[in-house]
């Protein structure tokens, strides 16, 4: 019975690998705030990603803060192929608007003027991998800044993307361009009305954002976001001729299959100390198998005179055996403080 209960504690611990579904190569289905790994396949095998690669240098555009700025294309756009948003030489568009085109059309003229505006091709480059390095991305590395894998390869992971996806989002900006649908740019030399190529946007409601991609070697690429009663998820596929259903069937087994709990309550501590207090709440997801799994140890220095707003321990949050979170404490002795002012004013009261 205690091997049947261990092998059950396991298998509810460790991310679920869905092969009923027709993945693709590699994929992933990850919960955005707190990164737990629902599904995975081939997670960290190292793939092409085509022109996910244009979340990088979105993100790194919108970070620039030159947003504003006007860009004078140059003839460095020539030496751009495949998709395209079709600047011309000379032409001045805002960089804002060029991120926009990057996002939605996957413009590989606006990536390469991007990167032109931004420093250079080759110093843009060398900002995706440091961002890479950053965020975590560990078995990443960037050699352009569009995703075309004919003359330099873009290498990267399922995991890693959806990191990438992950620092991405929280940035307002970039929630705002790769949820957009339709986006209309007029320059001093023409209109352009473009519509985002994630199908998913139109087909799937809880669709936040995302970035499609494909070449001959990479094959179909695509990542992607969604929200729903509090929980954002992150789907990431590379090489799946399926990936649109994929996505929205994973986003689907995420959302019926999974919760954010709060599986820790700061001010529901089970401890004998009063005076000591947590400043967040921490919520995670779990099925409902998963409630009765949650434990939660505390680990606190053992002094007799804390200081006010020291830190003197954490709160261990525990899934069966496995730690998730750690939420740091704090000593609080206003209370204590307050108590003998109070006592001290009566004693002075009485006197007088």
């Amino acid at each position: 019975m205690k091997k049947i209960f261990l092998l059950v504690l396991l298998l509810l611990i460790v991310p679920l690998k869905i092969n009923a579904y027709s993945l693709g190569e590699a994929a992933i289905l990850m919960e955005e705030d707190t990164k737990r790994v629902l599904v995975s396949k081939n997670m960290n095998k190292k793939m092409l990603i085509a022109s996910t690669t244009k979340i990088m240098t979105g993100i790194l555009a919108i970070e620039s803060g030159k947003l504003n700025k006007t860009v004078t294309v140059t003839d460095k756009v020539l030496e751009s192929y495949g998709s395209a948003i079709y600047l011309s030489i000379k032409e001045k568009m805002k960089l804002k608007d060029m991120v926009y085109g990057l996002m939605m059309q996957s413009g590989n003229d606006a990536a390469l003027m991007i990167a032109d505006y931004l420093g250079g091709e080759e110093k843009f480059v060398e900002k995706m991998n440091e961002k890479a390095k950053e965020i975590g991305m560990k078995n990443t590395v960037f050699k352009n800044p569009h995703g075309l894998d004919e003359k330099t390869k873009n290498y990267s992971t399922a995991y890693d993307m959806a990191l990438l996806m992950r620092y991405a989002l929280s940035n307002s900006t970039f929630r705002k361009i790769t949820g957009c649908k339709k986006h209309t740019v007029k320059t001093d030399e023409k209109t352009y009305v473009w519509t985002n190529k994630n199908k998913l946007l139109y087909t799937y409601k809880y669709t936040t954002g995302g970035k499609t991609g494909y070449t001959d070697m990479a094959k179909r690429t695509l990542v992607t976001s969604a929200s729903k009663d509090g929980m954002n998820l992150i789907v990431v596929t590379l090489n799946d001729s399926n990936d649109f259903k994929n996505h929205k069937e994973l986003y689907e087994y995420g959302f019926n299959n999974y919760s954010m709990v709060k599986v820790f309550d700061k001010d529901k501590m089970n401890i004998e100390n009063k005076n000591i207090y947590a400043l967040d709440d921490y919520y995670y997801p779990i099925t409902d198998d998963e409630k009765e799994l949650i434990n939660v140890e505390y680990n606190i220095k053992d002094k007799n005179d804390y200081k006010n707003d020291e830190e003197v321990g954490k709160a261990i949050i525990k899934l069966g055996g496995k730690v998730i979170h750690e939420e740091k404490l704090y000593a609080s002795i206003k209370e204590k403080k307050e108590s003998k002012k109070s006592w001290f004013s009566k004693f002075l009261d009485m006197l007088f």
